[in-house]
């Protein structure tokens, strides 16, 4: 987690609240009443306190502090107490002065204050760097227009540089460079941009419209303001190289830099960079000499390969070892598949890892065009940056493109963007308008000032009218979603039924069915923002003209260059020598001042009219592959299995149309083999990590050979590998011709909000037997004969309005689209797992199926040997033990017998208490979840998720107890909360860390006009060389939180409080993080479950550091009465009432006094010491977003 950016936090006394029609509260007092910019009434409950802030604000400036960033509730539409501060800190002597209702008034209180601090961060030190600029020129270019590249690709003068909109300057200017140059130049094809540099990797995607974002993550800053969509996937030429249980790894890890690669003379690591240079494909003496520790000498060939002379030496002990282990293990081969031998050359070591580098760009790629509904190979490849040329022709080929561009000065394509850019104003505004007949008016009116003003703002910077162009944007999103797009109606003209500045509502439901794959015809469509863009046009363009010539192109010189599997003559060209008419066919190497360019075998580039490399690459003469392990290939394997599981998770959250799945992304998706083992599984929800797998297996049993094309599965049942009733699992059988049986399956999981019971939700705090808590499913056949089965499965989602008190499904038309989604998903994955099988054959992806969960498999085992021999060093014993107990005093106990010498282990739950009578009883499935996220966290390094995790463990857990409980137990509280419980039990067998939480702290409240459910955060256990974190979710869960204003803008409460639970954390040595104290008041009558833990039972400390505070669950009446509720329970609550949740704290590390372990030393975490690259972008943002569920 990121360091917070500023130093100190002034709490203003000032509260504004938004004034709801059916609000409740006792009254009183009369509160003042206001209008924001929006249209929304708010009532001024505390009036801004300036005397306290004044003498707050002079305490800051005492110490020296002159930066300010200002955040107060509901600026956005009502900045008035905003702006008294920042007036007041300006008079006082504040040399930057950052409001969030100025620098991006947008709904979303958290990314605005992350926003707000990042301007008042980074502004200062911009207006430094500008004062140093200007001051080396004469007269301090007072009277020159100078103008900076801002994060939305537009420039703008440098009095309005700042921070919030400088920080992806730089990859902006190479968006636009491409985007100007490439696009006309390829006949309006879409355009995928490949920046490729020496420390990180940019991909974007133009296709007539800049693709910007409004909400992004740089360095673990989220920025709420207008940014291109540039998506950081890889670390570039310096990506490090590893090879770790058998697989070659590439990254994330970077050298930077500073020492850089190894050939770079400076003591620095093997790198991508490094493999090229072995390979022959990067030229020593076409390189300046600037490299070692004068920065006088050339590249080095000899310290590149002698780096790759060990690392080769490494990778064929290990092979050699694998290969004399058992005469029944995998028989091993180099790369060219051959089986003969199972030693590799250093040239086979450096293909294979750019191979896999290659693969492992090739996934964000398909994800940033797949995630937006459009198919990558329809696209051509932009590539610029100094590394890109090597790696644009493979890349190009594994993603189905037929063209690649490199534009003359693709070396510095940023800077020569930045001539290209135009001057752009923007401004925006929140709104809450419907977008209907009735808006119109409105919306046209605030659309005519707002644009009004960016031509004037243009206009003074001295651009004609003619100059001049403004889009119109409006943030538009269904009522009752969160899933918002800003859409301009460029070639949807107004009408009749449309607002003046365009037809949005077509412009709206075309884009979301492109990228969503429906519509909600039915629902409202609300207006968040009002957005102007103008440009002042240059009228700069790009010319540059290619040199004639006749003849053929004269090569500089022929090099050897290593391709697959031998070494080829390569000619090599000097790009300025190259005139328009020539054609070189690959291989070739094409060198400028700033890159290089290679031209693979079977492809040819042509340089155009204006100078630039076009590409047109072929097919792959792909060398046929046996069914031998082969380490590189395991390694692309490994990538493929898990861009499918991937791919399938695009495709249903962009079918779905539940906020829990389209909006939270609490799905999991994932692959298995013929057996039901799983093969990969995108690591999404540390609750369903190999939970799937049980329920494949369990078909698999029960259906046998019943399963038929066209069929598929929909399951939820804890006895068939369920985790709670809301989480349905559709499973899909993957046949393949000339084979009787399934050779493959796919499935997806995904939590459904309703499927009936006892309580809205289907997550009741006080069930006692699984039909309370929903639709049952064993093994329904959702799918027959490719005929989805909607009566059935609808009967079946009714069906529990037939037991007393429970309702059945109270949201059918989203469970129905859900479970489409999650057919479609399945669907996604078998054409994909189907087109694998077409390019290698059956045998050889079934072969390398099982590699993958064998390499899963050896680097458990490993784990297990070191922590066996450390155990056994320290204790002469080879078995572990550990007991913990829930809030009802039931024990979860664990022996674990660990074989050294095999690297294997039993874990063995006899002992836990019996089966409860309550909803905390955890299927085997939750047990196995709980047991591979232990797993992998122990590790200690990235591994595949797949069944191999578990092959070295056996797991014993007694029927009938809590971990195995009867077909019938209640098991909704199991899934959120035991599953935590048994990670503290084998954490504390292992003595990895203190104890975390240890709870979800489940809160739902809802009427019968809305519902709301939340998972709060508390304290992190402290482990070995570090505190635990205070307020954040741990282990079985990452969800966020609802923003403060979009909570109170759509649900009747108010937030009292939200903030560390001081002194909650175990003392020690290292303390364990804090909980947290969320306070909610309500305005109307509702009905709020609370399902807890950890309110009786503390989190515990480990080697003398003392346990975190036990969680608390207090109702304060309006009356003024204060309950105790307990750790689970339902309760009517008036308006008035305020709920007061205490999360626990996490475990304190070893005494306070002890400073040194026995060998005299500071013991410290094992932690990567490496620098990583940053990623950023929409594909991050997405799998950000879903594993923090």
């Amino acid at each position: 987690m990121p360091e917070v950016l500023y130093e100190e936090v002034i709490e203003v006394d000032e509260r504004v609240v938004l004034k709801q029609d059916g609000c409740k509260l006792p009254r009183k007092e009369s509160k003042r009443i206001v209008t924001g910019s929006t249209g929304d009434s708010l009532e001024v409950w505390r009036e801004l306190d300036l005397q306290q802030v004044e003498k707050d604000l002079k305490g800051v400036l005492s110490r020296g502090i002159t930066s300010l960033a200002v955040l107060l509730l509901h600026s956005y539409t009502w900045s008035v107490h905003e702006k008294a501060v920042g007036s007041l800190a300006r008079k006082l002597g504040f040399t930057q002065v950052s409001l969030s209702s100025e620098v991006m008034p947008m709904i979303r209180a958290v990314p605005r204050g992350y926003t707000v601090c990042a301007d008042a961060y980074l502004t200062p030190k911009i207006r430094q760097y500008l004062r140093g600029f200007t001051s080396g020129f004469k007269g301090g270019l007072k009277d020159v227009d100078v103008l900076f590249m801002q994060s939305d690709g537009g420039l703008t003068p440098m009095d309005q540089f700042c921070g919030s909109r400088a920080v992806l300057s730089g990859p902006a200017g190479g968006v636009v460079g491409y985007a100007v140059t490439s696009y006309s130049s390829t006949d309006n094809k879409p355009v995928i941009g490949f920046d490729m540099g020496g420390t990180s990797t940019d991909v974007s995607r133009y296709a007539g419209q800049y693709e910007h974002v409004f909400e992004a993550t740089t360095a673990g800053v989220t920025l709420q303001a207008p940014q291109l969509d540039i998506n950081t996937v890889a670390a570039g030429g310096g990506s490090r190289l590893f090879f770790r249980s058998g697989m070659f790894v590439v990254g994330p890890e970077s050298a930077g830099a500073h020492p850089g690669p190894a050939c770079y003379r400076k003591g620095g690591p093997l790198t991508v960079t490094d493999a090229n240079l072995a390979l022959g494909r990067l030229l020593p003496a076409f390189f300046p000499r600037i490299f070692g520790p004068g920065e006088n000498e050339p590249l080095s060939s000899e310290e590149t390969m002698h780096h790759f002379r060990q690392l080769t030496k490494e990778i064929n002990h290990f092979l050699s070892g694998q290969s004399q282990s058992g005469a029944n293990g995998p028989r091993l081969s180099n790369s060219s598949g051959s089986g003969s031998m199972a030693q590799m050359s250093v040239e086979e070591v450096a293909m294979g890892f750019i191979r896999v580098a290659n693969e492992a760009m090739c996934r964000p790629i398909r994800a940033l065009t797949q995630a937006k509904g459009h198919d990558t190979s329809k696209h051509v490849l932009a590539c610029f940056g100094g590394a890109g040329g090597q790696h644009a022709c493979a890349i190009a080929r594994a993603l189905g493109m037929k063209t690649v561009f490199i534009h003359k000065y693709s070396g510095v394509l940023s800077a020569y963007g930045l001539a290209l850019a135009d001057v752009v104003e923007e401004v925006q505004e929140p709104c809450s308008l419907q977008y209907e007949s009735r808006s119109f008016a409105e919306l046209d009116r605030r659309v005519e000032l707002l644009s009004q003003r960016c031509q004037d703002t243009l206009r003074t910077r001295g651009f004609s009218s003619a100059q001049i162009k403004t889009e119109v944007f409006l943030h538009l999103r269904y009522e009752g979603t969160d899933c918002a797009l800003m859409v301009t109606a460029t070639g949807y003209p107004g009408n009749a039924q449309s607002c003046g500045a365009g037809d949005f509502r077509s412009a709206f439901t075309k884009r979301y069915l492109k990228e969503f794959g429906f519509t909600i015809p039915d629902r409202p469509i609300m207006v968040d923002d009002i957005r102007i863009r103008g440009s002042g046009m240059s009228g700069i363009k790009s010319v540059t003209h290619a040199k004639s010539g006749c003849g053929p192109a004269k090569p500089a010189t022929v090099t050897k260059c290593y391709f697959e599997d031998r070494y080829l003559e390569t000619n090599v060209y000097l790009w300025e020598e190259l005139s328009c008419e020539h054609s070189i066919q690959g291989p070739a190497i094409i060198i400028d001042k700033n890159s290089t360019i290679l031209v693979e075998p079977g492809c040819v580039a042509q340089l155009t009219e204006k100078g630039d490399v076009r590409i047109s690459v072929g097919t792959d003469s792909q060398c046929v592959l046996g069914t031998e392990l082969n380490a590189i290939q395991l390694s692309i394997f490994s990538h493929r299995f898990m861009s499918i599981a991937e791919q399938m998770g695009r495709v249903l959250q962009r079918t779905s149309i539940s906020t829990n799945i389209k909006e939270r992304l609490d799905f999991s998706c994932a692959v298995f083999g013929p057996d039901g083992g799983l093969v990969s599984n995108a690591p999404h929800i540390p609750v369903h990590l190999g939970a799937m797998q049980e329920t494949v297996q369990y078909q698999i049993k029960a259906l046998g050979s019943s399963l038929k094309e066209g069929d598929v599965i929909l399951s939820n049942h804890p006895c068939a590998g369920g985790s709670h009733l809301p989480d349905l699992t559709v499973i899909t059988p993957v046949f393949w011709h000339g084979v009787s049986g399934p050779v493959f399956f796919v499935a997806s999981r995904g939590h459904h909000a309703d499927i009936g019971g006892i309580t809205p939700g289907s997550m009741p705090p006080h069930s006692k037997s699984l039909q309370e808590e929903g639709a049952v499913f064993t093994s329904f056949k959702l799918v027959t004969g490719g005929i989805f089965q909607e009566q059935a499965v609808t009967e079946e989602l009714m069906a529990p309005a037939q037991y007393p008190g429970c309702s059945g499904t109270r949201n059918l038309h989203d469970n129905l689209s859900d479970l489409r989604a999650q057919v479609a998903a399945n669907q996604r994955g078998s054409l994909l797992v189907g087109e694998l099988i077409d390019s290698y054959g059956l045998p050889v992806v079934q072969a390398y199926m099982g590699y993958i969960q064998s390499n899963a498999e050896l680097a458990v085992r490993d784990m297990l040997r070191d922590f066996a021999r450390r155990h056994r060093q320290q204790t002469g014993s080879l078995q572990v033990e550990s007991e913990d107990h829930m809030d009802d005093g039931t024990p979860i106990r664990l022996r674990v017998k660990i074989n050294e010498q095999e690297g294997s282990a039993v874990f063995d739950f006899s002992g836990t208490g019996p089966e409860v009578w309550g909803n905390c009883n955890a299927p085997r499935a939750i047990t196995l979840s709980a047991l591979i996220y232990c797993l992998r966290c122990m590790v200690g390094q990235d591994i595949p998720l797949n069944q191999g995790c578990l092959a070295p463990i056996k797991v014993i857990i007694p029927p009938g107890s809590i971990l195995q409980p009867s077909q019938n137990a209640a098991v909704v509280g199991g899934n959120v909360l035991t599953s935590q419980r048994v990670v503290d039990v084998i954490f504390r067998a292992f003595e990895v860390c203190a104890a975390s939480q240890g709870c979800m702290n489940n809160v739902s409240f809802g009427s019968e006009r809305s519902g709301y459910y939340e998972t709060v955060a508390g304290g992190a256990g402290a482990g070995p060389g570090w505190d635990g974190r205070s307020g954040v979710h741990s282990h079985m869960t990452n969800t966020r939180i609802t923003d403060p204003e979009i909570l109170e803008k759509r649900y009747p409460v108010i937030l009292e409080q939200f903030s560390l639970r001081p002194g909650s954390g175990g003392a020690g040595r290292y303390r364990g993080g804090d909980g947290v104290i969320r306070k909610l008041l309500f305005r109307e009558d509702v009905v709020l479950s609370v399902l807890t833990e950890r309110r009786s039972t503390r989190p515990y400390g480990l080697h003398g550091g003392e346990s975190g505070a036990a969680g608390l669950n207090l109702l304060h009446r309006a009356d003024g009465r204060v309950l105790n509720l307990g750790a689970k329970t339902t309760v009517s609550l008036q308006p008035g009432d305020m709920f007061s949740l205490h999360t626990p704290g996490g475990g304190g590390y070893e005494k306070e006094e002890k400073e040194q372990d026995g060998n005299g030393t500071l013991p410290s975490k094992r932690r990567r010491l490496n620098e990583t690259f940053v990623e950023r972008g929409s594909v991050f943002e997405y799998r950000r977003a879903q594993e923090s569920v």
